[in-house]
């Protein structure tokens, strides 16, 4: 299931859906994901209330018992920061952004070396299942505290 918060319009939700059903054929034992849209504002509550970290962020995971997988929130206006200085279009970002919060759901982090590299293979793996090329978030730096993360 997806859903947007407020300011977030032009986004192609059918693919962004498409994408999540064939990330989780892969990985998820027929468990469901929640994905949800939103803007700075409601990422940097949501960050600020579950990590006490008063920012925004990319991606947030939030765990759920079954049938759900769990809830990923992207912000879309960050998102669109990183694609820029990245070098990709949005829709790219936003699905490096699933991949990740995907990873975290499955429970990988990347907080020491160990779990990054496994992170790694993960955000790998689930990428190609969805033909992109580009790298994951941990591969890059920008899961591992040099970026958003």
């Amino acid at each position: 299931m997806i859903s947007t918060g407020d300011g977030v319009d032009g986004i192609d939700l059918d693919a962004l859906q498409r994408d999540a059903g064939r990330i989780l054929d892969r990985v998820a034992d027929g468990r469901e994901l929640s994905l949800h849209l939103c803007g700075d504002d409601e990422i940097r509550s949501l960050n600020r209330d579950y990590r006490h970290k008063d920012t925004p962020t990319d991606v947030l995971s939030f765990p759920q018992d079954p049938p759900l997988l769990g809830d990923v929130v992207i912000s879309v206006h960050t998102a669109a920061r990183q694609a820029a200085e990245r070098g990709h279009d949005l829709p790219t970002e936003l699905r490096i952004l699933l991949v990740h919060g995907v990873a975290h759901l499955l429970g990988h982090d990347h907080h020491d070396p160990d779990e990054a590299a496994a992170m790694r293979t993960v955000e790998r793996e689930l990428l190609a299942v969805l033909g992109i090329g580009a790298a994951g978030l941990v591969e890059t730096g920008w899961g591992t505290g040099q970026g958003q993360g």
